[in-house]
């Protein structure tokens, strides 16, 4: 009867969680035949029940620590829901078998041995413990007669740890009135003679008379005694510790042995585990999080953004971890406020429906942004803290050069931060200071194969290539795929003619079509043009390079955008650095170097955990330019989140700069190789952005606003709302709906605000909220929050804006004209040989990723409002191979910024007695 009910529990689990499967882990030390026996009972019982079950055997000589070690990796397994150590250790090692017995996790000890359980048993704390199987095995065989317990004088003879005592201890707290008696028990038949239900584990054979027994008692006996039986092949056979022939006479129900309590003992270990895998999915099933919320104590007027940030004690961040369902295993802590999550979770979570997907985005912003971070960080902890959804951020890590430079931290502002954000803003695990040194391996790569091909003869080269070591030559991997490239179909390094030989040995890099540049992480003005090879060393083989800030090198993009580590590696590979003479593509896996990059960028994949003000999650992972790439933070962020926060749940993600270029990217790079369907645009408005499309004055960061911005001004505010119903309409091309935040600024009115609100459902948004989130957190962003789940229930009728197989020209001027409103593009000279040549190399059905300026929809930052009929110039175009995606250049941008007159390091300072930073904003 147990075995059928688990095997229908298990069932209705695999139901609901399909793939599911509860996990049992005996651990044996040596190989004693009779447990051996009692393992295979339980392995076949598993087998029939459903329940996975796994034998690890380790050998006599196994030390203590070797069992410690092995009890500590099933500890941390997230599969394993119960596990045992089978009894006696058969070790020629000392071992403590107490200190071994409560190594094992309380939540995983189904044989209810460690001292916590048996604490919490003898404290009477029965739902909150695992009880030893052959108690619990003989309690359902009591219950079983029907007879009451309560009230019955109960008689446990033996006292041992697996079975007397924990039997005391069960039958009391089920108010039976108990004596417990051992081999110094006086008058021991007397005391059997009063008990209405005898529970014998004492190991002496035919200990208990049957005369004792009081008539219609209920009788257990859980010894297992060989005596002498000739009549036997084995010559002995199996009794209990009762006198059977005799003792059934007298009692009313008895178990027999062998095949009484022994099965029982074994459905129980089975029931004990499915029980823990029972609360294992109560404690961890997405859609189902048990958190807890940071308060705020809000001030006026709001302190500055490192001031709130501190004055917040951040949750340890291996709790936030253990609240939203990811495993000890799944977890690598940097500290107590940041981790990275490995990409198990998502291999465990695939099974799980995805959440809703939220994608922040802007109109087109002035110099000093809109506050897209500050929503996005305001709209999660309000559907967290306030509405009490499973709801994830996923943002970019920020670049160290504008930290130092102009700009200061990128961690949201006001009571919407990340935090830490000294920790955000800096070095965070160290990802941008992997791919800075993956990307500048490349071009050392390229410099020096360049340098080698000039100086060396085919015979030389190949010597080196494929060095000849202890007389034997072999090809590496990544030089087999080489040779398959060129169409050299050999693996015997002494095979290869003087001709393939000079195939395999050239690049042959034409310098002038370099793209490949070294990258730093700090703002260096001094660096956008450089002379390298000037040492003598280099034989004058010098040439004219660039540095570019680290956040936009290619790998940066790759990391976003890969789907995991084997991805990755791939697209590392692909990356196109230049081309050959003979107009052929040079990728990083023609140069060599695609393993150690992927060794390099190994730790990056997984994406960093850290948690808000407010105590709601956020991954924080990859910042891929907005300009030459596509602005968004990764798609593994982004799918782990989705399946953590399970099908009732949000994953609020943001866009780099306005929806004319982060969003148009999101959806037409981004959600294309990820697979992922948006359900809600979120578009972040200012009053004074909009005034400024009006036709309002400049607006310069560090230079105080013109009263035209700090007045009401209703007529130039409508006049700016054109560009509000632009990037509306943007929006509604790809089918999703829009739901405006209008981010609120002190020197706002109550009629500037209602006429945006007016004005933004009049072009077509879902709905278009007033939003106080930098002020007030969370509570600020109630009612934006509401509406983003209404519009998340509205239909979503997901499109791209063109298919990737048309022509690069008519992508370009898809987006030119419909995202932009120009008439018509215009490619200069160079751009047009770039089309031809990426055509022709087999790269003209990659996605577009325009790079043009944030300040206007136009090519023109000056061009404010929604202009329309202007021609946009392509002056060049760019390959991401490996990215994935073509650039074309529209106008003239730096990838490496500059420090101004008075960098922001001037504020930024250390507090040696505490460590603390300041001056960080």
């Amino acid at each position: 009867q147990v075995r059928d009910r688990l095997k229908q529990q298990v069932v209705e689990m695999n139901e609901k969680f399909p793939g599911f499967r509860p996990g049992l882990a005996i651990l044996q030390v040596g190989n004693r035949d009779d447990s051996n026996l009692y393992i295979n009972m339980k392995l076949k019982a598993a087998a029939e029940i459903g329940i996975s079950a796994n034998h690890i055997k380790l050998p006599n000589t196994a030390t203590e620590a070797d069992v410690l070690k092995c009890i500590a990796s099933l500890n941390g397994d997230p599969a394993v829901h119960g596990f045992i150590v089978q009894l006696p250790l058969d070790s020629d090692k000392p071992i403590n078998t107490e200190k071994i017995t409560n190594a094992v996790a309380p939540e995983k000890d189904v044989d209810g041995l460690s001292s916590i359980n048996a604490g919490k048993l003898s404290r009477g704390d029965l739902g909150d413990c695992f009880i030893p199987c052959t108690p619990k095995g003989c309690m359902e065989l009591i219950r079983q007669t029907g007879v009451q317990v309560a009230g019955k004088r109960a008689v446990v003879i033996g006292r041992s740890k697996i079975v007397g005592a924990p039997m005391h201890d069960l039958l009391l707290w089920n108010n039976a009135t108990v004596t417990t008696c051992h081999s110094k028990t006086a008058m021991l038949a007397e005391e059997v003679a009063k008990a209405d239900i005898l529970v014998v584990a004492a190991g002496k054979a035919e200990m208990v008379k049957g005369e004792w027994i009081k008539p219609g008692a209920i009788v257990i006996d859980c010894g297992i005694n060989h005596v002498p039986d000739s009549t036997k092949a084995s010559g002995k056979r199996v009794v209990g510790d009762v006198a059977y022939n005799t003792a059934k006479e007298k009692a009313s129900y008895i178990t027999p042995v062998p095949g009484g309590v022994g099965p029982m003992t074994v459905a129980m270990l089975m029931q004990s585990t499915v029980e823990s895998a029972q609360r294992f999915l109560q404690k961890f099933q997405p859609g189902k999080w048990n958190i807890q919320y940071n308060q705020l104590t809000l001030k006026m007027p709001v302190p500055s953004d490192i001031e709130i940030s501190q004055s917040c004690i951040p949750k340890p961040i291996d709790q936030i971890a253990k609240e939203v369902g990811l495993f000890p295993d799944e977890v690598e802590l940097y500290g107590q406020t940041k981790a990275k999550v490995h990409l198990s979770a998502l291999k465990r979570l695939k099974n799980q429906p995805d959440g809703k997907y939220i994608v922040v985005t802007g109109i087109t912003p002035t110099p000093l942004g809109e506050g897209k971070s500050t929503t996005t960080v305001g709209l999660v902890q309000a559907l967290g803290a306030h509405l009490h959804q499973n709801v994830f951020a996923c943002v970019r890590q920020p670049s160290q050069g504008p930290t130092f430079g102009i700009k200061g931290g990128a961690a949201g502002g006001g009571y919407c931060q990340i935090i830490p954000m000294e920790e955000f803003n800096l070095h965070l695990t160290g990802d941008i200071h992997a791919i800075t040194a993956a990307n500048n391996l490349v071009a050392a790569a390229i410099d020096a194969r360049m340098f080698h091909e000039l100086t060396q003869t085919d015979q030389a080269l190949y010597n080196r290539l494929v060095p000849s070591v202890n007389g034997f030559r072999k090809f590496s991997d990544i030089q087999i795929r080489r040779l398959q490239k060129l169409g050299i179909n050999k693996t015997d390094p002494m095979a290869l003619t003087k001709e393939e030989i000079n195939l395999f040995v050239r690049l042959d890099i034409d310098p002038g079509t370099i793209t490949w540049q070294r990258v730093l992480d700090t703002n260096d003005r001094f660096l956008r043009k450089i002379t390298i090879g000037q040492s003598p060393t280099e034989k004058g083989f010098s040439r004219t390079a660039q540095f570019d800030i680290t956040v936009s090198s290619e790998i940066m993009a790759v990391l976003a955008l890969s789907d995991g580590l084997d991805d990755m590696k791939k697209r590392l590979g692909r990356m196109v650095v230049a081309s050959s003479k003979r107009g052929e593509p040079v990728t990083a896996d023609d140069l060599g170097v695609t393993g150690a990059l992927a060794v390099l960028m190994k730790d990056t994949v997984k994406p960093n955990l850290m948690q808000t003000l407010e105590g709601t999650p956020v991954f924080v992972h990859a910042g891929p330019f907005a300009n030459i790439a596509h602005g968004n933070s990764s798609v593994l962020a982004d799918k782990i989140a989705l399946k953590l926060v399970g099908k009732d749940g949000f994953v609020v993600t943001e866009a780099g700069f306005g929806a004319d270029i982060g969003m148009e990217k999101f959806f037409n790079i981004k959600c294309r190789y990820s697979g992922l369907r948006p359900h809600v645009v979120v578009l972040v408005a200012t009053v004074r952005a909009l005034k400024m499309h009006g036709g309002g004055p400049a607006v310069t960061a560090g230079v105080p606003l013109p009263k035209e911005y700090t007045e009401e001004n209703l007529q130039l505010l409508a006049k700016g709302c054109s560009n509000l119903n632009k990037q509306i309409q943007n929006a509604r091309l790809f089918g999703v709906p829009v739901v405006v935040a209008v981010n609120a600024f002190k020197t706002d009115t109550k009629a500037e605000l209602a006429l945006v609100v007016q004005l933004a459902k009049e072009a077509g948004a879902f709905d278009a909220v007033e939003c106080t989130h930098w002020a007030e957190g969370g509570k600020g962003a109630v009612a934006l929050a509401h509406a983003v789940q209404r519009a998340s229930q509205a239909p979503s009728n997901f499109r791209f804006l063109y298919n990737v197989e048309l022509p690069v020209i008519d992508k370009i001027r898809l987006i030119a004209q419909q995202i932009y409103g120009a008439r018509d593009i215009e490619l200069l000279p160079e751009a047009q040989e770039k089309v031809a040549l990426y055509t022709k190399q087999g790269f003209g059905n990659l996605p577009v990723c325009m790079a043009k300026t944030h300040l206007s929809l136009s090519h023109d930052p000056e061009l404010k409002g929604a202009p329309s009929g202007f021609v946009l110039p392509i002056r060049d175009i760019r390959a991401s191979v490996g990215a994935g995606f073509l650039y074309p250049l529209v106008g003239t941008m730096s990838t490496m910024p500059g420090l101004p007159t008075r960098p922001c390091f001037y504020d930024i300072d250390l507090d040696p007695a505490s460590g603390e930073v300041y001056g960080l904003f």
